[in-house]
């Protein structure tokens, strides 16, 4: 996700996940993807994730902001969003991402602030608005992450959890 080292985290998260030896910066990321896309995550709490995104390297064929690139954007914040929130026993994995796209950007950074809806035990709900560097909305969106128990393999590995490891439908889990 490039440089991480200028992310700000709350110290009692910072604290939380340092006595597990767990990398923040690693486990609050869209890995290989946010790195090519070059998202930068610049503040974390629960309560608001703000990241960044250029639009160079991140268009479509009409020179337009990819729509697919204000999704990655957007569900990354709220995921981390809601792992924060989750906290270091559990791993968000997105189970519904809606985006509307209001307005195309050509060039410059877009920035995304991801903001709780809703937050249970086993389910949140981040909204989350991108900006184009005059404050003008580009894309709203709304992600609903499944809060999981982690395991020890979890929270020591990438960090990156996939719709795959989602449960089957009528498993019972319930908010």
């Amino acid at each position: 996700m490039g440089e991480q080292s200028t992310t700000k985290f709350p110290q009692g998260i910072i604290d939380e996940y340092a006595a597990l030896g767990v990398d923040l910066p690693a486990l609050f990321s869209a890995g290989h993807l946010g790195t090519r896309m070059g998202v930068e995550i610049v503040e974390a709490s629960p309560d608001r994730v703000v990241g960044t995104m250029p639009v160079e390297g991140n268009t479509q064929p009409y020179g337009l902001l990819h729509g697919g690139a204000s999704a990655v954007l957007a569900e990354t914040l709220g995921s981390i969003g809601a792992m924060l929130h989750g906290g270091s026993s559990k791993i968000a994995v997105g189970v519904d991402l809606n985006c509307t796209h209001h307005r195309g950007v050509r060039s410059g950074i877009v920035t995304g602030v991801a903001t709780p809806v809703h937050r249970g035990r086993t389910t949140t709900t981040y909204e989350i608005v991108i900006t184009d560097e005059h404050g003008k909305r580009v894309c709203s969106a709304r992600l609903t992450c499944l809060l999981r128990d982690a395991g020890t393999d979890a929270r020591a590995g990438s960090g990156a959890a996939t719709s795959t490891d989602t449960p089957a439908a009528g498993d019972g889990t319930r908010d």
